[in-house]
């Protein structure tokens, strides 16, 4: 009995881990459509948005999947969305400042900042042993930042965008077992278009653009990058996310950066542009992320 039980549990791990790591592909795609899209990051991220709050809107309507939520946990939802929105444009702006690369990378220090923030957001007590796994991810972020002096303002906002990741990834655990994952991606993402529409005026005077509207070829990556990327990704990362911790999500997350810079080498060829120093950090930061998986498979930690 005992044996079946660890059997299903071990299903079950394994099912949400697949969901995690097929979210996390579409996640790393996203890199490469912050270049082939010419907006600034700012327009992107609205767009993006936009889309897929218009799409989840017209499909929960059609499915009848609407969640009543009450209003406190609206206003929080919509308020953990400005957050994601924040991320976003952070993610897009390292791109924009450095390469698709560099953008994605950064991104892994994500595991360390999850490490730190969950046990003061939840009652999910402090691990040495996640601080140390990811700060083996922000050890090899620094081996590119300190002797690749090209992309530091790129390095940088792609930092901000991982601690904006982390913050919302831990106040989305203590969410996703009571609302539907759509439900609470529909809320979220109203709470980001919100706060980037109210914003927009003053980012556009700060950082003005050639252009506000895309091309025809960037509506259709745009429709990309909300209905796959977006809806579809964030939908199986939520429910992944009622099996795994925050911490496991987040550093699982640290692929990102190997689906995303394979996309890059091939399409950009941006390995002419890298020196040494990155594949160094980079092989820190898949060191990380391997340890951590064989650590969760073999506790069954949920």
């Amino acid at each position: 009995m005992n044996s079946d039980y660890k059997n299903v549990s071990l299903k079950i791990m394994k099912s949400a881990l697949v969901k995690l790591h097929i979210s996390v592909f579409l996640a790393g795609f996203t890199g490469v459509l912050g270049v082939l899209i010419t907006l600034n990051e700012g327009l992107i991220v609205w767009y993006r948005i936009f889309l897929t709050v218009i799409s989840l809107f017209i499909l929960l309507i059609w499915r009848k999947n609407l969640q009543k939520v009450s209003l406190s946990k609206a206003i929080q939802l919509l308020l953990i969305g400005c957050l994601i929105a924040i991320h976003w444009v952070c993610f897009y702006g390292s791109i924009k400042y450095s390469n698709v690369s560099i953008g994605l990378v950064c991104f892994a220090s994500t595991g360390l900042f999850t490490a730190l923030l969950e046990p003061v957001f939840t009652k999910k007590k402090f691990s040495w042993t996640e601080v140390l796994l990811g700060s083996i991810s922000l050890l090899g972020i620094y081996l590119i930042f300190h002797f690749d002096a090209r992309y530091r303002i790129g390095i940088t906002i792609g930092i901000a965008s991982a601690v904006f990741a982390a913050i919302f990834s831990v106040l989305n655990k203590r969410n996703v077992s009571q609302i539907a994952p759509q439900t609470m991606m529909l809320y979220e993402l109203s709470g980001g278009l919100l706060i980037l529409t109210l914003l927009m005026p003053f980012y556009l005077q700060r950082f003005p653009t050639t252009h506000l509207l895309p091309s025809f070829e960037e509506w259709g990556w745009l429709l990309i990058l909300s209905w796959v990327c977006t809806v579809w990704g964030m939908d199986l990362m939520l429910q992944a996310l009622k099996k795994v911790s925050a911490f496991t999500q987040n550093l699982s997350l640290n692929l990102e950066p190997v689906y995303g810079i394979l996309l890059a080498f091939i399409l950009f060829h941006e390995q002419k542009q890298l020196q040494i120093s990155f594949y160094y950090g980079f092989a820190l930061i898949a060191f990380s992320v391997v340890l951590q998986m064989f650590r969760v498979v073999k506790n069954k930690k949920h």
